[in-house]
């Protein structure tokens, strides 16, 4: 099923449910050309959403979306901050220490170079009152991933990929 919309471009179904023509991409994240998928991939059973988002839809999505594009420097401060600390907390006394990784230390020491092993995007996932998911290779839990959560540009939650 496909559809068009005036911003969205052609709506499609795609391996993750419904995706955009557009694709998001920033400086922040290599300029790299990350889909962009509009609605939730599974309904409330677990079953696979075949129905293509509605217009309705579509443009509560759009809105969602150019006020994150809008705010994204300050969603990427954000988003800088809470995913150091959360290495802080979860990661950096295992792969800070030498004795316990069996691995020379990362060093990561800031939330700028802590920053460089969250820059693999995998996609871009726009829901329903003003929630966004973005799933994302992270390089120092690559079994698990991190999933930030936003809801009207405030981050909501932090997991692993599928837990937020």
């Amino acid at each position: 099923m496909t559809t068009k919309h005036k911003y969205w471009g052609k709506v499609q179904e795609d391996w993750a449910g419904f995706s955009a023509e557009i694709t998001f991409d920033s400086k922040h994240f290599g300029n790299n050309k990350i889909t962009i998928f509009l609605g939730n991939e599974f309904d409330d059973d677990g079953e696979e959403i075949e129905t293509v988002p509605s217009n309705t839809e579509l443009n509560d999505f759009e809105n969602t979306y150019a006020s994150f594009i809008i705010q994204l420097d300050e969603i990427i401060e954000t988003m800088k901050d809470k995913t150091f600390e959360r290495y802080l907390k979860l990661y950096a006394h295992y792969y800070e220490n030498e004795k316990k990784s069996g691995e020379k230390p990362l060093n990561i020491s800031t939330k700028e170079i802590h920053f460089e092993y969250i820059k693999d995007i995998n996609y871009i996932r726009i829901l329903e009152n003003g929630n966004i998911k973005i799933p994302i290779h992270y390089k120092v839990d690559t079994e698990h991933g991190i999933e930030i959560r936003l809801e009207n540009n405030k981050i909501l939650d932090i997991g692993g990929i599928a837990e937020t």
